[in-house]
C-alpha cells in the first residue's frame, strides 16, 4: 500500500493523540483542514486506520497481574486452531491473542487481578479445554509499548549505477 510523506505524518500525529481535532492535526502536519480530513478518510477507507481506542491502565481497573501464556493445541487442525482462537479472544481476561509458529500454537496476553486469578485462568480455564496439550506461563514484570509505529518506506528504485563494479549481463 502506497503511503506518501503526508500520510506518514498524519499517522505519526494520530498515534501521539487520536483525540485531537482535525484543525489541530492539519496544523501539526502543515496542510489545510480539508486536506487533512480527506487524507484521514482515505486512510480509514484503505484499512490503514482501523479504529480509535482508549489506552487503559490495567492496574487501575483491577488487573494488575499480566502474563504471557504459550499454548500448544493437539491435534493442530484448522478447526481446533480457529475454535480455540475465537474462544480465547472472548475471555474477559484476554488482552491479546497471537497465533504463532514453532512448538507452540498460541501466545495469550492476559491481565488478571492477582496470582490466584492467574492460577485459576490457567488451571480452570485453559487446561480444561480438551485440545490444549501444553501451557507455559510467564509473568510480565513490566509492559513497555512503543508510542508509535512508523510505516515501512518503499524501497528506492535501483538506478543501475554501473560505475561501482557491476557489469552488463
Amino acid at each position: 500500500m502506497e503511503l506518501d510523506e503526508l500520510d506518514r505524518a498524519i499517522l505519526r500525529e494520530l498515534q501521539k493523540d487520536a483525540r485531537r481535532t482535525n484543525r489541530d492535526l492539519a496544523a501539526a502536519v502543515g496542510v489545510a483542514p480539508s486536506t487533512s480530513l480527506e487524507r484521514v478518510r482515505s486512510l480509514r477507507e484503505r484499512g490503514v486506520l482501523r479504529g480509535y481506542r482508549a489506552e487503559v491502565d490495567l492496574e487501575a481497573i483491577g488487573r494488575g497481574i499480566q502474563a504471557m501464556i504459550s499454548v500448544r493445541i493437539r491435534p493442530p487442525s484448522r478447526r481446533n486452531i480457529e475454535a480455540f482462537r475465537e474462544w480465547a479472544a472472548r475471555l474477559p481476561d484476554t488482552v491479546g491473542v497471537f497465533v504463532t509458529s514453532g512448538n507452540k500454537d498460541f501466545l495469550l496476553h492476559v491481565a488478571v487481578p492477582d496470582t490466584d486469578g492467574l492460577y485459576a485462568f490457567v488451571i480452570d480455564r485453559l487446561t480444561e479445554r480438551p485440545e490444549v496439550a501444553d501451557v507455559e506461563t510467564s509473568v510480565v514484570y513490566e509492559h513497555v509499548r512503543a508510542p508509535a509505529i512508523e510505516p515501512v518506506r518503499p524501497p528506492r528504485p535501483h538506478t543501475g549505477d554501473r560505475g561501482r563494479g557491476s557489469r552488463p549481463g
